[in-house]
């Protein structure tokens, strides 16, 4: 069901884009346009046993459906909320004798919704699941292949006693699902734990460099305003993170939603001379600068199969030897230096390194805030990180400076109920404590901070993995 403040906004045909959405009234920064929850969604496959297949929240402990074993739940709440949409799925486990992928699971929802409550509008959707895009016709051989392999299992999954479907209904029910699933993510918003489809915001239309955001925050999605909005202007969100160049984002949007981006960062090429940048005094030839590039991507390759084998010390040797060869030649917003110190910062405080750490962290942030939106989520989930990476190092300034900025970021991208920003809050206060104690007597700060860190143990970094921050619109793999 919908929730909401859906009268702030209007379909309408974009040009060249087909439908779109707009503003009915003018909107500021965090403001949320409309809020909805999913028409039908689903937990990764690989997570169906640690996050609740209700809330999507991941829990220590969980109840499990007693009929199917499959299904997991915070606890009766959650359990009888479910119902309606897992009395079918638990009955077709049972019959079927096993649990089929994410896939054919929300393709199932999607249709047992569709026959209880017809194709027309539900109440408080701009567009039914029936008028949603699919792209079956844009589909490669590969991804023809998987459709057929998908629509197979889905048959023999789909129970006798429910509503038949014809082939090409159920195809576009999956290409709906490929192009329209959007990523839900745990309740800090650090892993993505699902997937679902949500009919409103599968109107709205992507740009690079977008004047909304969607975040999922205590099972619905919200639609905020990244800045300034006019009435009657097109509402739009990122599909993919920004941090590219023009022809790659081009070319990522091309492959996975099958449109030609227009947006005037990818026909102006904004930002592209800094992501590329090179040192000015001397100025690196460019056949050196291409060997760079090419040296980068090779140790990132490297740096992944290290990251997949846990071998962490290796990652922070290659990292290592990899911006000493760059920063001769790469300024410091070029994306290849900006991914090794985003990864090496990372690793290096979970292997509580904080001091090396700490420098790495100021630089990518230095860099990512000559790039990004100043209002951009991953902006801020990145700020954050790093000033709880100078935090432990014991940069107390730096720390709660970073913190104040990730905090104001959040509360535009996430809001101040969301739990990730609440957190951040009670670090703000923490660290704002601390930078006034530090001030009054550095000698008394730094003994009462060891008394403190050894009674209590230090809070580790969570283990880096090779999975990217959760993207926004969830692509089957």
């Amino acid at each position: 069901m919908t929730i909401g403040r859906m009268e702030n906004v209007e379909v309408f045909t974009a040009e060249g884009k087909g439908r779109g959405l707009k503003a009915t009234k003018e909107f500021w920064a965090a403001d949320v346009i409309f809020a909805e929850r999913a028409y039908s969604a689903v937990v990764f496959d690989s997570l169906v046993n640690f996050v609740c297949h209700t809330c999507f929240k991941r829990q220590e402990k969980l109840h499990r459906c007693g009929q199917c074993k499959f299904a997991h739940y915070c606890d009766r709440t959650c359990q009888k909320d479910a119902w309606l949409n897992h009395k079918n799925e638990c009955s077709a486990i049972k019959r079927y004798g096993k649990v089929p992928n994410e896939n054919i699971r929300l393709a199932a929802r999607i249709m047992w919704r569709v026959e209880r409550e017809g194709t027309g509008l539900t109440e408080g959707c701009l567009v039914s699941v029936d008028d949603l895009q699919n792209h079956v016709e844009h589909f490669g051989e590969e991804e023809q292949k998987e459709l057929r392999v998908d629509v197979d299992t889905f048959l023999q999954y789909w129970p006798p006693q429910s509503q038949q479907f014809s082939m090409q209904y159920i195809s576009h029910i999956f290409g709906v699902i490929n192009c329209n699933g959007f990523t839900l993510s745990d309740q800090r918003g650090l892993q993505a734990v699902g997937v679902g489809i949500f009919p409103n915001l599968g109107l709205v239309n992507h740009d690079c460099w977008p004047n909304c955001t969607v975040i999922f925050n205590n099972g619905k999605i919200e639609l905020r305003a990244l800045g300034k909005i006019s009435e009657g202007e097109e509402l739009t969100v990122s599909y993919i993170d920004f941090l590219n160049v023009s022809e790659e984002r081009k070319r990522q949007l091309k492959k996975q939603y099958y449109f030609d981006c227009t947006c005037e960062h990818c026909q102006k090429k904004l930002k592209d001379d800094l992501f590329l940048g090179v040192k000015d005094n001397p100025k690196p030839s460019q056949e050196v600068v291409k060997e760079m590039i090419q040296f980068s991507k090779d140790t990132l390759e490297k740096i992944d199969k290290a990251r997949s084998e846990g071998l962490y010390h290796e990652v922070v040797k290659l990292c290592r030897e990899c911006l000493q060869k760059q920063e001769p030649v790469f300024a410091d917003t070029n994306i290849y230096m900006l991914r090794i110190l985003s990864i090496v910062s990372e690793v290096l405080s979970y292997l509580q390194a904080f001091e090396e750490a700490s420098d790495y962290a100021r630089r990518m942030v230095d860099g990512y805030m000559k790039l990004y939106h100043p209002n951009n989520a991953q902006l801020g989930m990145a700020v954050m990180r790093a000033g709880l990476t100078n935090w432990h190092a014991g940069n107390i300034e730096v720390g709660h400076g970073m913190i104040c900025k990730a905090y104001a970021i959040l509360l535009v991208t996430h809001g101040p109920s969301h739990p990730i920003t609440k957190d951040l809050e009670a670090m703000r206060v923490q660290t704002e404590m601390e930078l006034r104690m530090f001030r009054q007597n550095e000698f008394m700060y730094y003994k009462m901070r060891e008394a403190a860190l050894n009674n209590q143990p230090m809070q580790v970094m969570a283990e880096p993995s090779n999975e990217p921050a959760p993207a926004l619109f969830h692509k089957k793999q």
